[in-house]
């Protein structure tokens, strides 16, 4: 991809004094769709489009809530009730008008899983709170070409130290991790290659109460009604976001 203006180069002129000019027009091609644009995911893509990444796609059904200000990017006072993938894409072009945004108001599933079109892209980025669709996304993405990388939990955790990077099956510590290796097992149905995920082993309790008006469906309640922070969450979304630049800069 060609830098189309002389304001563009300005815009990622200190990138490209870090990492040079041929990774920078290396992340400027990469085509990514992430999956999940709250706590984690919002603030992965700010950073990737950030960073020069030019092509992203970005899938969530959900709208913005009141209950989502503590945590993720694009939620404000002004937002609440706006599709979060619209809102965010409004951010993000913000920062890069000529970026390629493509705001998908969907749900990832097994049923709808070939309507996104994972073989056109090269990284996969997997934000999905619910187990289900998250562990069919795994299996779909990693029986492709296509590099996968994801979050696990990252509800109940306050220490930013203590959040790391590893292969999915030497992620320790983390319930969602090994609620997804369960079901692998269970279903006796695996993921085809090995994937980086970012974890924290820390589990806190909740000290608070949820919200008995919550009225979202069963498979998500747990995590919607787990305590999040912000640092937390960003963090997560930018080790993912970093992953994935480093990854891209290997390759050119």
């Amino acid at each position: 991809m060609q830098i189309k203006s002389q304001s563009c180069k300005n815009m990622f002129e200190r990138t490209e004094l870090l990492i040079g000019a041929e990774a920078r027009q290396k992340l400027a091609g990469v085509r990514v769709i992430l999956f999940g644009v709250g706590g984690v995911g919002s603030w992965c893509a700010e950073s990737l489009i950030r960073s020069g990444v030019s092509h992203l796609t970005i899938v969530d059904s959900d709208r913005v809530a009141e209950s989502n200000i503590n945590r993720q990017l694009m939620a404000t006072t002004r937002t609440v009730g706006q599709l979060k993938v619209e809102a965010l894409r409004e951010r993000l072009l913000l920062i890069n008008p000529e970026a390629d945004i493509l705001a998908l108001p969907e749900i990832y599933t097994a049923e709808t899983a070939e309507r996104f079109r994972l073989e056109s892209y090269d990284y996969v980025i997997d934000a999905i709170d619910s187990l289900q669709h998250k562990a069919d996304l795994i299996l779909q993405t990693t029986s492709l070409h296509v590099k996968l990388l994801s979050s696990m939990g990252a509800a109940l955790k306050m220490d930013p130290t203590r959040i790391r990077v590893a292969e999915f099956w030497q992620v320790k510590g983390c319930p969602l991790a090994a609620a997804l290796r369960n079901k692998f097992k269970r279903t006796k149905q695996f993921p085809k290659r090995k994937f980086r995920c970012v974890y924290s082993d820390e589990l806190l309790s909740n000290r608070g109460t949820a919200d008995p008006e919550d009225k979202s469906p069963e498979e998500f309640r747990k995590v919607r009604t787990n305590g999040t922070v912000a640092h937390i969450t960003a963090i997560f979304g930018f080790m993912l976001a970093g992953l994935l630049v480093e990854d891209a800069i290997k390759q050119q």
